[in-house]
């Protein structure tokens, strides 16, 4: 296995390297914070990526007597904050995924304040592209979420299969910047997007989810912790700098930074670590991506793509080049439209009508077969001799 690289410098890191960065960047980091405030701590720094100790989920038995209106049927996968389950809600009858968040998060200071923010985001957005929260709570030591079940795979699944092309990849990251660019026009930022975080359903749609670390930036008030507490929030591959150097000062476009990365990952199956290539000189794809990419994954947020649906607007076209014989958008998460072979085109009508007649300009008419025109030279010399037998015959005429 390759070493690992620092997010930040693209240094090889220790194998037990804290927080995924080197030490410098680390440090860095923790000064970039500023000092400690009086009488508390140094600034909190809660990083999300799934560890290499991963809590033991509890089984299906144990959770059975909390849940009593659900159907717990089986594990489905266990990331670093919980394990999801597949359920089925026994007075609808549908099917629903049950997350149960790990004990050790529900034991850390602030993690109440996090959860209701969670839970009321996400009550609070509706949209095809973001996994739907039916309902939330405790139940005995169970913090949990019980959440629309999706049908499909996790993006970071498809890019281990490489199972994506350039132009799926294209029609994916527009609808990533749709439900990114719904997100943050109603004043949430996500902070840790990441392939694990994207579902993909058998039809082609995208579901985001796990806001569990976004940030509400809208007038409604913060609990005095949430303010106090400098926190770093994320994954460390997928975070922008400013997450780590001003993570009181993060903002929507922590998003689109994060957005590049996955965009790199998904055309190159490569991290934007150290001084990465452009995406072009990796794979062959339309070199326009390369602007389009690096600008998302700019360090100044000032200089990239300060909205979602900007970098859609930059896809699109791009996409639309892709695909021959596209006249217009492709609807996004739907493949495009063979276009009908087109039918034989009729003889044309006679067109007698004197309006039709008068319509076309006027020919010059040809002269009938047989008649064809004489050459001009041939006529001058039938002419002089013509003349020459007149002029004889008067000649004769004038001796009588």
């Amino acid at each position: 296995m390759s070493p690992q690289a620092c997010p930040r410098c693209g240094r090889v890191l220790a194998p037990e390297s804290p927080q995924g960065l080197c030490p410098l960047c680390l440090m860095g980091a923790a000064a970039a914070a500023g000092p400690a405030p009086a009488g508390g701590s140094m600034p909190e720094v809660v990083i999300t990526q799934i560890p290499s100790r991963r809590p033991e989920p509890p089984t299906t038995e144990q959770l059975a007597p909390h849940f009593p209106a659900l159907s717990i049927e089986s594990l489905i996968a266990v990331g670093g904050m919980g394990a999801v389950y597949r359920a089925t809600q026994k007075s609808l009858g549908r099917p629903v995924a049950l997350k149960v968040l790990h004990a050790e998060i529900a034991g850390e200071p602030g993690f109440a304040e996090r959860f209701q923010r969670e839970a009321r985001t996400l009550a609070s957005l509706s949209h095809p592209g973001l996994v739907a929260v039916h309902d939330f709570g405790q139940a005995g030591p169970f913090f949990y979420f019980v959440m629309e079940f999706v049908d499909g795979v996790s993006l970071r699944q498809m890019i281990r299969a490489k199972s994506v092309d350039s132009a799926a990849a294209l029609k994916l990251v527009m609808q990533i910047c749709e439900v990114l660019q719904f997100a943050h026009d109603h004043g949430v930022v996500h902070r840790d997007i990441k392939p694990e975080n994207i579902l993909v359903e058998r039809a082609g749609r995208v579901k985001v989810l796990d806001f569990g670390l976004s940030k509400v930036v809208g007038p409604e008030p913060q609990s005095p912790l949430l303010t106090r507490s400098s926190q770093v929030m994320g994954t460390p591959h997928y975070m922008a700098p400013e997450q780590w150097e001003k993570p009181l000062e993060v903002d929507h476009r922590a998003d689109i930074y994060a957005l590049g990365v996955v965009f790199y990952e998904l055309l190159t199956g490569e991290l934007p670590l150290g001084r990465f290539a452009p995406p072009s000189k990796k794979v062959v794809i339309d070199v326009r991506l390369d602007e389009v990419v690096l600008r998302t994954l700019d360090k100044e947020p000032s200089l990239r793509y300060q909205h979602a649906s900007d970098v859609r607007d930059d896809v699109e076209p791009i996409s639309r080049a892709s695909i021959p014989g596209a006249a217009g958008p492709v609807p996004v998460g739907q493949a495009p439209a063979v276009p009908p072979i087109p039918p034989q085109a009729p003889l044309p009508a006679p067109r007698s009508t004197e309006s039709e007649s008068a319509a076309r300009p006027a020919r010059a008419a040809r002269p009938p077969r047989g008649r064809e025109k004489l050459p001009g030279p041939l006529i001058a010399v039938i002419v002089l001799q013509v003349l020459a037998t007149l002029f004889a015959i008067l000649a004769i005429l004038s001796h009588f």
